[in-house]
């Protein structure tokens, strides 16, 4: 299922247009709402999604899911272009796994286009938080009204970098500490590496995707990990215990490698751990899609002890994002 090319894809981007205001940031008229009813759900689409067979406790946070909705134009650098994963469709998987609050994550997909985004946020109210991918040229203002939209972060995905550099990491950092906000990063270990001094030098609190996709069979050996395990230590940086199909060898259902190193990273900051379905699984092919629901039965596997397993499903994520 591709991309319907209609709307507002048809829409210059890269500047402003008087109907709608600053759409490079998404502070704008958004297209009528796509509706409340679940579609049913596609396998190949949006991946398996089965029930938890593990109680999942009240308030309990899928941190880190992205929306697609063929409304909103794709950004033409955008080398991730998934099918549609709409507000409706994470309904539907909300009621699945019985997860209560989320975070909705800007995907490359859309660069720093952020209206589907806060489309979503509209549309899923107190129970969502966001975050966003903004230009250098972002104002003050802008920030501010993203904060009251929902946002709480900006994200930087150095795999896809698309409508932001590196180099724009460290002064967005500063500007958006009075929010309380976080810088969140998608990288693979190598480009962690290659990027310590400057994550480890930034003035916002950090969040690493993904697990920071340690690499197997090095796992907690692996000098990726011994740099996270220094950020942990310095008392400001997360961990998304998320996408372990990214870097694991053993592979589903269990992904007992990368499980691992989820239970290391949490031994060392079990605090500062969420845990996220990457829902709709972006990276992985049509038909090799996760069920979202043995991801979180994993966490059990992971994490035998329920106390640290409620902290990272509920209390870490209601503090970050501020539930």
């Amino acid at each position: 299922m591709k991309q319907k090319k209609q709307g507002y894809r048809d829409v210059p981007q890269g500047g402003e247009d008087s109907r709608r205001g600053n759409w490079t940031t998404g502070l704008a008229t958004m297209p009528p709402s796509s509706g409340e009813s679940a579609v049913p759900e596609e396998p190949a689409r949006v991946g398996r999604t089965g029930q938890p067979r593990f109680p999942v406790a009240p308030k309990a946070t899928d941190s880190h899911h992205h929306i697609y909705d063929a409304r909103y134009p794709v950004d033409p650098s955008a080398r991730l272009q998934p099918p549609d994963a709409t507000v409706a469709d994470y309904r539907a998987l909300q009621r699945r796994l019985g997860v209560e609050r989320h975070v909705v994550v800007q995907p490359s997909t859309y660069g720093t286009d952020n209206r589907c985004l806060l489309d979503a946020l509209s549309q899923f109210g107190e129970t969502a938080r966001g975050i966003a991918t903004v230009p250098a040229t972002v104002t003050d203002g802008e920030l501010s009204g993203l904060h009251d939209m929902g946002v709480r972060g900006l994200r930087f995905n150095l795999e896809y970098l698309v409508g932001v550099t590196v180099s724009m990491m460290e002064p967005l950092s500063k500007r958006i500490e009075p929010l309380g906000w976080h810088i969140q990063v998608n990288a693979t270990a190598a480009q962690l590496l290659a990027h310590r001094q400057l994550l480890a030098s930034l003035s916002s609190t950090l969040v690493i995707d993904h697990m920071g996709q340690i690499p197997q069979p090095g796992g907690a050996e692996h000098p990726a990990f011994q740099m996270v395990e220094a950020l942990l230590a310095g008392g400001r940086t997360w961990v998304k215990l998320s996408g372990p199909y990214l870097a694991s060898r053993s592979g589903a259902p269990g992904y007992a490698d990368a499980g691992m190193v989820a239970l290391r990273f949490t031994q060392l900051a079990a605090d500062r751990m969420l845990w996220g379905s990457d829902w709709p699984h972006p990276t992985q092919a049509a038909g090799n899609k996760p069920d979202a629901a043995r991801l979180l039965d994993d966490l059990t596997l992971w994490i035998p002890d329920e106390l640290t397993r409620h902290r990272i499903l509920v209390e870490n994520p209601a503090r970050l994002y501020g539930f």
